[in-house]
C-alpha cells in the first residue's frame, strides 16, 4: 500500500471492485447473457470445451477429443444447438481427469463448481504471499478474476499452482516440485522454470516435478489409453497453425509479443522473431536475477511476469498469474505512490480489454516488469541512479 493510514481506503476499494464483479455477473446471468440464454440452454464459452471433452472421455472416446470435428459436435450437443465458432481442446491427456469428473454433473453445476473450487487456490496464494488478510480482497479485486470467471477458464489453477510452487520452494522443495509437475497441464507456461531452477541448483524441485509429470503420464495412459497421447501430439501442429499462424481466434486476444506483432500487421516470421527474442531476454534476465543476490521476493515476481512474456500463447484469462507477481512485489516492500499509480494503470488496462479489443494484457505485464526491474536495479546497482533512490 502507499501508506499505512490509507490501507483501509485501498481495502474498501478492493471490496467495492469485487462486489461490482459479482453484481455484473449476476446481471449478465439474469439478462441471459451469461451461462444460459432465455430458453435455458447453455451459452457456449470456453468451459464448454472442457465439459464436452469430459463427456467424450466418459463415453470411452478420449483420443477423439483431439479430433476437432468430433469435439465440436460434442460441444454442440452440450449446448443443445449450433453456435458460431469452436472452443478447441488443446490440453494434454492428464487434464481429462478433471474434465471427466466435471462432466458427471449437470453443465451449470459443473461450471459453477469449477469456478468456485479453483478461485480459492488463487486467492489463498495471493494472501499467503502478500502476508495480509486483506489481500484476499485485493486478489478478488484484480480484474482478471472476473474475466476468468466469466468464461470458466483455468487461470485460477495456473496462478495458484505457480504461487504455491514459489511459496514452497525454499522450505519444501519436494512439494514445490509437485506443484510444478501439475502445471504440465499448461505446457506453454513451463518454458522458463527448468532453465531457472537448473541455473539456481534447485535439483530436488526438478526431480519432484519430473516424477509428478511421469506419474500423470502413466496414470493418463492407464485411464485413457496410449492413443490419447498420440492424438494429442498429432493435434499440436494443427492447433499451432490455427491459433498462432492463422490467428483464427483473433490477434487481439493473444496477450503476447507474438500476438501484438501480428495485431499491428507483422508477418508470421517477424512475429516469431520478436517472440523468440523476448523469450531469450526473459530467460537471461531471470537467470541473472536468480543467480544473483536479489531478494527472493523479487526473483519470484520477475519469474511470474517473465512467464507471461516468454510464451507466445496467453489469453486474458491467464492473467491472475500477474497478481501473483504483484503479490511478491508487495511482499518485498510496500508500494510507493508511484508504484501504486502504475498498478492502478495495470488494473485499468486488464479491465478495459473486453471493451477495447486490443492486447492490453501485454502492456500490463510490461508495466509490472518495469516496477520489478526498477527495484532490482536499485539493489544490484545502488549507486548507479541517485534519483531512483529518492523515488
Amino acid at each position: 500500500m502507499v501508506a499505512a493510514n490509507k490501507g483501509m481506503d485501498w481495502t474498501a476499494a478492493a471490496f467495492g471492485a469485487a462486489l461490482a464483479y459479482l453484481i455484473f455477473l449476476a446481471a449478465m446471468f439474469l439478462g441471459h447473457f451469461w451461462l444460459r440464454d432465455a430458453g435455458g440452454t447453455p451459452i457456449a464459452n470456453d468451459f464448454i470445451d472442457v465439459f464436452a471433452a469430459g463427456k467424450m472421455t466418459a463415453a470411452g472416446h478420449a483420443a477423439a477429443v483431439y479430433d476437432w470435428q468430433a469435439h465440436r459436435a460434442a460441444e454442440v450437443a452440450v449446448a443443445g444447438e449450433d453456435f458460431v465458432g469452436y472452443y478447441g481442446w488443446h490440453y494434454p491427456p492428464p487434464f481429462l481427469f478433471i474434465a471427466t469428473a466435471l462432466s458427471r454433473l449437470p453443465y451449470f453445476a459443473a461450471f459453477l463448481l469449477w469456478v468456485v473450487a479453483t478461485l480459492p487456490l488463487y486467492v489463498f496464494a495471493v494472501a499467503r504471499i502478500a502476508g495480509k488478510r486483506e489481500a484476499v480482497l485485493w486478489a478478488c479485486a484484480f480484474p482478471a478474476v472476473a474475466l476468468n470467471a466469466y468464461v470458466g477458464q483455468n487461470g485460477f489453477v495456473t496462478a495458484g499452482l505457480i504461487g504455491a510452487m514459489l511459496l514452497l520452494l525454499e522450505d519444501n522443495p519436494i512439494l514445490s516440485g509437485v506443484c510444478l509437475g501439475l502445471l504440465t497441464y499448461k505446457p506453454q507456461f513451463g518454458l522458463l522454470f527448468p532453465i531457472v531452477f537448473l541455473a539456481s541448483g534447485q535439483w530436488r524441485v526438478l526431480a519432484s516435478a519430473s516424477a509428478t509429470a511421469l506419474c500423470l503420464i502413466v496414470a493418463s495412459i492407464l485411464a485413457f489409453g496410449f492413443d490419447s497421447w498420440i492424438a494429442f501430439f498429432h493435434s499440436i501442429p494443427h492447433a499451432t497453425d490455427v491459433i498462432l499462424t492463422g490467428g483464427h481466434a483473433g490477434w487481439n486476444k493473444l496477450q503476447t509479443v507474438y500476438g501484438f506483432a501480428r495485431w499491428i500487421g507483422a508477418g508470421n516470421e517477424a512475429a516469431w522473431s520478436a517472440q523468440i527474442s523476448i523469450a531469450l531476454l526473459m530467460a537471461l534476465g531471470v537467470v541473472f536475477m536468480w543467480r544473483g543476490r536479489i531478494p527472493f521476493e523479487l526473483k519470484a515476481a520477475a519469474l511470474c511476469a517473465a512467464v507471461l512474456l516468454a510464451t507466445p500463447y496467453a489469453y486474458i484469462y491467464d492473467f491472475p498469474l500477474l497478481a501473483i507477481s504483484v503479490a511478491f512485489l508487495y511482499r518485498h516492500q510496500a508500494f510507493s505512490a508511484y508504484e501504486a499509480a502504475v498498478l492502478l494503470a495495470v488494473c485499468l488496462l486488464i479491465a478495459a480489454f473486453p471493451w477495447v479489443g486490443a492486447p492490453l494484457g501485454l502492456a500490463a505485464t510490461l508495466l509490472v516488469t518495469s516496477l520489478i526491474s526498477r527495484r532490482a536495479r536499485k539493489i544490484a546497482f545502488p549507486h548507479s541512479d541517485v534519483a531512483l533512490q529518492r523515488a
